[in-house]
């Protein structure tokens, strides 16, 4: 009995009671899925990341921090190949996508991705045990994702791998990654959390349209100048190691304010709203 109410839950067609089995099997194939079965989906994708041991999250989140890094470099070669007009920024753009194809498509751990996918566990059962569990992925996570643009930075400023004038454009798309204030910082991070959270929370119905939905997400973080603080990193990163910016200019103008408000956006406006509208879904029926 507790197994077809948690199936009728997941169901699009479990509310019409006039059609038999074989006709809302035929409505569910054609449905969206539903808010129930997006929610479960990634809850138990959640489950396992949080399941996985510090080593497997560390080299994941190593990947991630590695892979993030097309994301500077791709629009830095568009910048190099494309005549300085004002819609060039509209195409360069689309170079910042790149990375965060790879990172997704590739199931590499990514810290915001994880402001969602093991919040939702948390939020279904709250717990100590949970809790910590969410800080230990979390801080692995970051930690490596982090380590790791700044060692591709290093490779960027500190190889002959690109000659100067890429090296130049590198640090010209770096540099509005420190040109706002605090207050600016947080809220374009508080915005770029939001869409990268929406983006998982939309990847269980996207199917085979799950890259043009990291392109058109990414997109907007990149044309809007929006704060990310993984792909943000290799930004900041690369000012410092080329000298255009200090580790406090990194700390407190870049790190501090795109942290928090990424979180801030992930966790609350998408974690907690979306988990709202599914949550009397798992309230025990009361019967009068």
């Amino acid at each position: 009995m507790d197994q077809d109410v948690h199936e009728n839950r997941l169901s699009p067609a479990s509310d019409a009671e006039d059609l038999n089995t074989e006709e809302r099997r035929a409505v569910d194939h054609q449905s969206r899925p539903s808010a129930t079965l997006i929610h479960e989906t990634i809850r138990a994708e959640g489950e396992r990341e949080l399941d996985r041991t510090g080593f497997a999250l560390m080299m994941s989140g190593l990947a991630a921090g590695l892979s993030i890094g097309f994301s500077v470099v791709v629009p830095a070669v568009f910048m190099v190949s494309l005549p300085d007009t004002p819609w060039r920024h509209l195409l360069t753009s689309l170079g910042y996508t790149v990375g965060f194809l790879i990172v997704v498509l590739g199931r590499q751990q990514l810290f915001t991705e994880n402001t969602l996918t093991p919040i939702l566990p948390l939020l279904r059962g709250p717990s100590w045990y949970r809790l910590w569990r969410v800080l230990r992925l979390w801080g692995i996570v970051l930690a490596a994702n982090i380590a790791a643009t700044w060692i591709f930075s290093a490779v960027l400023a500190f190889t002959p791998l690109f000659d100067t004038e890429m090296k130049a454009a590198l640090a010209e798309f770096s540099r509005s990654t420190m040109a706002s204030p605090f207050g600016s910082m947080f809220l374009k991070a508080v915005f770029a959390g939001w869409l990268i959270a929406l983006m998982v929370w939309l990847m269980p119905a996207s199917g085979d349209s799950r890259p043009f939905v990291i392109i058109i997400v990414t997109y907007v973080v990149a044309v809007a100048h929006l704060a990310h603080i993984i792909a943000g990193s290799v930004e900041a990163s690369y000012l410092v190691h080329i000298g255009e910016a200090s580790l406090h200019d990194y700390a407190f103008r870049f790190f501090l304010p795109t942290i928090l408000g990424n979180t801030l956006g992930g966790v609350f406006l998408v974690a907690c709203f979306n988990f709202g509208q599914v949550a009397p879904e798992f309230r025990p029926h009361i019967k009068g």
